[in-house]
């Protein structure tokens, strides 16, 4: 049996709570920033953001007045709350698991994912259920690291997702195999972090 359940993803992020801003906007700033700003969205746009953590996405998302936030583990949308207040940035925020969302199909312009595809338990039932509640013609950014499609994790890197699985993410997932049960479709994929293991991708639901 696999540890990586939501009862694991939510006692490991509660544990990481304290520091989990310091290494995670210091080392992916730029990233989201980049991320954000090719989504372009409207300050009227409805925008999820799932796997929302304790809220570093919002400082680039100000402008927007129709935001929701979920998260998996209390701590950290009690501390998105507190980041959305300071910023006065209305925002819809509540605990929810993001492989079975609790909102009606067709309900946002965009969803944003980063960091959360190679960590959640299942990518693609929330993948799927991304693609659900997104309107036709939306847009999903995703920033996370995976492997480039068509290539095999090597048994080196087989051996350290069992330690990166455990402690912080699957580090041998393919974007093309976790969006190929949808009709998502990819718009940009260009390299991020690490050389560009980690990547920003654009993905587009068709009208």
């Amino acid at each position: 049996m696999s540890i990586n359940t939501n009862t694991w993803n939510r006692l490991r992020y509660t544990i990481y709570l304290p520091v989990y801003d310091l290494i995670a906007d210091r080392v992916f700033r730029k990233y989201r920033a980049r991320s954000l700003s090719l989504l372009q969205a409207k300050p009227t746009d409805a925008v999820l953001l799932l796997g929302a953590g304790s809220g570093l996405d919002l400082v680039y998302l100000k402008h927007c007045t129709n935001l929701s936030a979920i998260d998996i583990t209390p701590g950290m949308i009690a501390k998105l709350k507190e980041r959305a207040a300071a910023l006065q940035l209305p925002v819809q925020a509540q605990v929810m698991d993001g492989q079975k969302l609790y909102f009606e199909d067709n309900s946002f312009d965009a969803v944003v994912l980063h960091l959360i595809l190679a960590v959640i338990p299942d990518p693609v039932a929330c993948i799927k259920e991304v693609e659900r509640v997104l309107k036709p013609g939306g847009t999903v950014m995703v920033f996370d690291k995976f492997l480039p499609d068509g290539q095999a994790p090597s048994l080196l890197r087989r051996f350290l997702n069992q330690i990166a699985g455990t402690l912080f993410s699957d580090i041998n997932r393919s974007i093309g195999k976790i969006i190929a049960r949808t009709s998502l479709q990819v718009e940009l994929n260009e390299p991020a972090a690490l050389g560009g293991t980690f990547r920003i991708i654009r993905l587009r639901k068709p009208n």
